[in-house]
C-alpha cells in the first residue's frame, strides 16, 4: 500500500510473448492485488498483453518483475514499460479485446 510520503506512480506495460492462452492476465491480476496494484489487463490483437497499473513505484517495480517472467505456461520475449500521470483507478480488473 502507498503511504503518505509514497507517490502514486503510473505504469502502462506492454507484454510479449507466448502470454495468451496461459492464464497471463488472471495470475497478473492476482498478483496485482496482492501488491495493492490498481488497474486493468487486457490482450491485445497482437496476441500480447496490455496492462494499466498504479501503485508505489516499490509495487510496481516488483509487478513488472513478475510481467518478465509470468505463469508458468507461458513466455515472455519482451516487456515495456513506460510511465503517465495517474488516473486513479479503484481496482485491478481484467478486461477483454
Amino acid at each position: 500500500m502507498i503511504t503518505p510520503m509514497e507517490e502514486k506512480v503510473h505504469y502502462k506495460i506492454h507484454v510479449k510473448g507466448h502470454v495468451q492462452g496461459v492464464g497471463f492476465r488472471w495470475s497478473a491480476a492476482i498478483e496485482a492485488r496482492k501488491l495493492g496494484i490498481k488497474g486493468y489487463i487486457k490482450n491485445l490483437s497482437d496476441e500480447s498483453v496490455y496492462i494499466e497499473a498504479e501503485g508505489s513505484i516499490t509495487e510496481l517495480d516488483i509487478f513488472v518483475e513478475w510481467c518478465k517472467k509470468g505463469p508458468a505456461f507461458g513466455f515472455v520475449d519482451s516487456v515495456t514499460v513506460n510511465t503517465s500521470p495517474p488516473v486513479n483507478y479503484t481496482d485491478f480488473r481484467i478486461e477483454s479485446f
